[in-house]
């Protein structure tokens, strides 16, 4: 939850960069002229005789708002005079290496921006870097991830605490995460700091900025006046459980025995995101999904990189794998309703009568198809791709082959092996998984029966 300050607002920020920066330290502060970096570099200011640090101020100018941007520059440059610390000021094209990179602006700017402050450390043999982030930037981040799709990893936010992305050795410190954007502002206040306002945080054209002012203000003002507390709360309770299925994960790891396989859920993610992330490959939800699910067939990744999960679950790179067509089949009885489950597949079944005129128009929902029952018959053959399958999808005039079909649709050569296929009794192909259903067992006037198939991956 956001810090209420104790006593003087300076002394309890201050207690909070104490806390976190060890005496004798020799500290780079990131200032940008805003009041959060500015606030900042005042405390840091304070303290920094008692506590023996050394303080190098470092300013990027974005070049994103002209004469703005340069404004911003000649404040730190004359704040840092005046405090007789130190100063490195760059300055970046953002825009254009955004542009040339295929970037958004913000990301743009934070890669460069990082990039600057480790080269600046490294240069000044600096080990540790201060960053003004506060419990605002937290509360906004959450929503921003939360739209993005990440998991609960993603939801847990900054660490005070952390690794700079641009070279590991460096540290990262944000003494101001416990305080809320209103309290720095106070602070400046009443210690008469000057900064300048980023005209660019207020438009409605990046979306962190609409969040900023437009949904939290709704939320705060509609459904939960604490809701920044409420948020903090949850992801402090989600950076602590994150911590433990890491350790557990790393526990299991050091098991040399272990089978994954038999590990739960969280953990087989966690530990399929840890061996991502060790080869060098991204670690997203649908590519942890799609190997969890793969089992011991090999999946591309990346063009020319495939990968698999082996006897013990951990996962293998391959430049050129050996494909194999699998051979695991199962007999399902259509007489009554019923549920199965087969190869990462949770299926559900039921046969209905339809009236004499003929079936009414099905509406599509994805995960569940309609057949011709009496077509399909009493049972039906859950397997996979083999050589020499052919398949009539709806509206095309014959069956054609199944790798043709693979192709066209751009299905990667590996996952072909792990898709399921349903069959009738004596072959014929009624459905393919992801695929569209068979013209030859589709609903028709003379459909009497209808066998409604429901599908999911578990």
């Amino acid at each position: 939850m956001p810090r209420t300050p104790a006593g003087s607002s300076i002394s309890s920020l201050a207690e909070a960069a104490i806390r976190l920066i060890p005496r004798g330290q020799r500290i780079l502060v990131a200032v940008s002229g805003g009041v959060d970096s500015m606030v900042l570099l005042d405390i840091l200011q304070r303290a920094a005789s008692g506590r023996r640090w050394q303080l190098q101020v470092a300013h990027l100018n974005h070049c994103l708002r002209g004469r703005s941007s340069d404004a911003d520059e000649r404040l730190v440059r004359r704040t840092a005079r005046t405090l007789k610390i130190p100063v490195s000021v760059e300055r970046a094209p953002v825009r254009a290496i955004a542009r040339r990179n295929r970037l958004s602006l913000e990301m743009a700017a934070r890669q460069v921006r990082h990039e600057f402050l480790a080269r600046v450390a490294e240069e000044k043999r600096i080990s540790t870097i201060v960053l003004a982030h506060h419990a605002d930037d937290q509360v906004e981040l959450f929503f921003l991830r939360l739209f993005r799709g990440t998991g609960p990893e993603g939801l847990t936010g900054m660490e005070e605490v952390s690794r700079s992305p641009s070279n590991p050795r460096l540290k990262l410190v944000r003494p101001l995460l416990e305080f809320t954007k209103e309290q720095l502002l106070t602070y400046a206040r009443e210690q008469r700091i000057e900064f300048r306002e980023d005209r660019s945080n207020r438009s409605i054209d990046i979306l962190r900025n609409r969040v900023r002012h437009e949904l939290l203000p709704l939320l705060q003002r509609n459904y939960q006046a604490g809701l920044q507390a409420t948020i903090l709360r949850l992801m402090k309770i989600l950076r602590e459980e994150s911590r433990f299925i890491a350790s557990a994960a790393a526990l299991a790891r050091d098991e040399s025995k272990a089978d994954s396989r038999n590990l739960p859920l969280a953990l087989r993610r966690r530990l399929l995101q840890q061996d991502l992330i060790a080869l060098g490959l991204q670690p997203s939800f649908q590519r942890i999904e799609q190997l969890r699910r793969a089992g011991g067939v090999a999946s591309m990744i990346e063009p020319g990189k495939f990968v698999k999960t082996s006897p013990e679950g951990r996962l293998v790179l391959y430049q050129h794998p050996e494909l194999k067509f699998r051979h695991e089949e199962h007999l399902l009885s259509l007489g009554k309703a019923g549920r199965a489950v087969f190869e990462g597949m949770q299926l559900q079944w039921a046969i209905t009568g339809l009236p004499k005129d003929g079936p009414q128009r099905v509406k599509y929902r994805p995960g569940t198809e309609s057949f011709d029952a009496e077509k399909v018959g009493d049972s039906i053959v859950l397997r996979h791709w083999r050589p020499g399958d052919r398949f009539q999808p709806i509206g095309m005039p014959g069956p054609v082959k199944l790798q043709d079909l693979f192709v066209n649709r751009k299905i990667a050569r590996a996952d072909r092996h792990n898709l399921l296929i349903a069959a009738t009794a004596a072959g014929e192909i009624v459905w393919v998984e992801g695929l569209r259903i068979s013209e030859r067992f589709k609903l028709d006037k003379g459909t009497r029966r209808r066998l409604k198939w429901i599908w999911r991956r578990v």
